[in-house]
């Protein structure tokens, strides 16, 4: 089915690359961008990475300024350049914000370094994981680990609640039990009293007397009770902070202070990181003149675009030019040197690299291991002054309960003497011939302050109760919580992994079908291994997961055998290294990120294997921009928008 052709992206570009002004409409699906070099075809791919997010493109050299405006999908987004002495600032409001992994698996240029990183030897598996904030996922493990054990622990409490119930309801029973005996004694009680009662006036009064006494004493009573439960609270409050006060003391006194100084440390961590940028700039420039150097042996220099050639350049045949039988033009100085000279070169560089790599590896893990104990001791200063501040809260506090200690003790001394009194007073009244109404009244008074209490203790119960029975209920939810947080975990465990495992699988899976379409001679088998291998990392060894990358080829009767990855012929590295980038594009799902794929410099591969690998990629991307030398586009399909002229 043709594309549609409708422009549904338009782009102006000023003053980008070698670009002054350009407006170009590009269609859903895929455009190509066809001409000789010095067109401004790489310059205007720039811009449109640019107006997309990307901060990896060149303002004009004679331009203090310039601009890239894209229109997509009813939106507008905008990109300035300004120079600001030897760099370039890069402001306005582009269609990403953060632009690291279109710039990684999208934006394939010729110096992309996914697409780069099979020739350099790079670290195949750093370049595919390194969108992934692995430090944020550390702290969300930490940070459900923690959630996690709080609902253990409430759980754990619940079920205790639980099996305290059925005790509860047979305490409950019992007390009920009880409650409804005190009150038919009373009531037993309190008929004999008005059998008693003489119905005489004087009787009455006396009567009268005698309950406003005895009420009296069971308000003083009551009251005792209210005071030392009070009391009973305060000392157990005491106690517990008599223990916690202990333990802070004993955290203290056996926190080890630390022998490093976070802030000396964050200078080392600091000199370390520009030392890892420094690396950073080195590994690129040794890849970038490796690459160079590995293109002018094999007879194809560098494509030569128009933002890329100084002026004064003329470009007849640069493969005449720069090669011929066993000696070629040394790019540096111009004289004529032996190959095996430049190779033996390009083998020193390789190590070099390979050193720096190592070395890159090595910062990488010190900076770690020192972020690690920063952040370490920190956390022991941060410990130490809570352990204080609480401690100094919990003398306080102690002192405090202490206070209300004393107070109460003196508060129910006071009680009790009150109630001897009014007990005095309740005896003293004249009751000469009812001695024993005298004792019934007592017998009342207690059996009323042992409803009182029964009472109290049924409410207890009731409460108790209730609490337990909504627990059963809330431990189911905390149940299907701490099971999601299960699953969080195991997902967050194994994401690394899964990401891993998957890149690979799409590798292999992707770069044995274009194997296929692409039929190279005696080449088998393309296909990355993942393991692991023990490295050292400063003092101590660790398990890292390493990419491996296997070629297999076949001799002419047809045994399979294993090559080495420099000996891939340019074409088939490039596509190796556009397949691995097509990898990192999938698995991280940048599509959903940014619908475009761009492809540049495809001139090491033959002009039928290009209209395949456009034909493969277009089925992967919702935008497919590519540029093209005009031999090369003319062997695509004619159902594609083509774009002849950057203007």
């Amino acid at each position: 089915m043709d594309q549609v052709t409708k422009p549904v992206v338009h782009v102006d570009v000023r003053n980008v690359g070698g670009i002054d002004e350009a407006s170009v409409d590009l269609s859903k699906g895929v455009s190509i961008l066809t001409g000789r070099n010095a067109t401004n075809r790489t310059s205007f791919l720039q811009a449109l990475m640019a107006g997309l997010g990307s901060r990896r493109s060149s303002l004009k050299a004679d331009a203090e300024e310039g601009a890239v405006t894209l229109e997509l999908d009813g939106e507008t987004y905008t990109r300035t350049l300004t120079r600001r002495g030897d760099s370039v600032a890069f402001g306005g409001d582009p269609y990403l914000d953060d632009p690291e992994l279109a710039d990684l698996f999208a934006f394939l240029l010729e110096n992309n370094e996914a697409r780069r990183a099979v020739a350099r030897g790079d670290d195949l598996r750093e370049i595919i994981m390194r969108p992934i904030d692995t430090d944020a996922i550390d702290a969300e493990i930490r940070e459900c680990r923690r959630k996690r054990d709080e609902l253990e622990d409430e759980i754990e409490r619940l079920d205790g609640l639980e099996r305290e119930l059925s005790d509860l309801e047979a305490e409950r029973r019992e007390t009920a039990d009880e409650l409804e005996a005190a009150e038919s004694e009373l009531e037993s009680v309190r008929a004999e009293l008005d059998e008693l009662d003489s119905g005489v006036e004087e009787s009455r009064t006396r009567k009268r007397e005698l309950e406003e006494a005895f009420q009296r004493v069971r308000d003083a009573r009551s009251d005792l009770d209210d005071l030392e439960f009070d009391l009973e609270t305060e000392r157990s409050t005491l106690a517990e902070l008599e223990a916690e006060r202990e333990e802070l003391q004993e955290t203290i006194e056996s926190a080890d202070e630390p022998d490093e100084n976070p802030d000396r440390l964050a200078g080392r961590i600091e000199e370390l990181r520009r030392r890892q940028r420094a690396l950073d700039d080195t590994i690129n420039e040794l890849g970038s003149v490796i690459s160079f150097n590995e293109e002018i042996l094999e007879g194809s220099p560098p494509a030569v675009d128009g933002d890329r050639v100084a002026a004064d350049t003329v470009v007849d045949d640069p493969t005449d030019a720069l090669t011929a039988g066993d000696r070629t033009v040394c790019w540096t100085c111009g004289s004529e040197v032996e190959t095996d000279q430049i190779e033996a070169t390009i083998d020193r560089l390789r190590g070099l690299r390979s050193d720096k790599l190592d070395e890159r590896n090595e910062v990488r893990t010190e900076i770690q291991e020192l972020t690690d104990e920063q952040s370490a001791i920190r956390e022991t200063h941060r410990e130490i002054e809570r352990a204080e501040e609480r401690l100094d809260a919990v003398e306080s506090e102690i002192g405090e309960t202490e206070s209300r200690i004393a107070e109460f003790e003196e508060r129910i001394e006071a009680k009790r003497e009150e109630i001897a009194e009014l007990e005095a007073d309740a005896e003293s009244i004249e009751t000469e011939g009812y001695d024993e109404t005298l004792e019934l009244y007592r017998e009342a008074n207690g059996i009323e302050l042992r409803i009182e209490r029964l009472e109290d203790e049924l409410d207890e119960l009731d409460e108790a109760i209730d609490e337990r029975e909504a627990a059963i209920d809330e431990r189911e939810e905390l149940a299907a919580d701490r099971e999601e947080l299960a699953e969080r975990l195991t997902e967050l465990r194994t994401r690394v992994d899964r990401i891993e495992e998957e890149a690979v699988e799409a590798f292999n899976q992707h770069m044995a079908t274009v194997l296929d379409i692409l039929q190279y001679e005696n080449l088998d088998r393309i296909w990355i291994e993942r393991r692991e291998t023990e490295v050292r990392e400063g003092r101590r060894k660790v398990t890292r997961t390493k990419f491996e990358l296997h070629i297999v080829r076949s001799s002419s009767d047809g045994t399979g055998y294993e090559d080495a990855v420099e000996h891939l012929s340019e074409s088939e590295r490039e596509v190796t290294g556009l397949v691995f980038a097509l990898a990192g594009y999938l698995v991280h799902d940048v599509h959903e990120t940014v619908p475009f794929v761009i492809l540049d410099s495809l001139e090491a591969i033959d002009s039928d294997r290009i209209a395949r690998v456009v034909d493969y990629f277009r089925e992967h991307a919702e935008y497919l921009v590519a540029a093209l030398l005009p031999e090369d586009a003319a062997a695509l399909p004619e159902k594609y928008a083509y774009v002849e002229q950057i203007d």
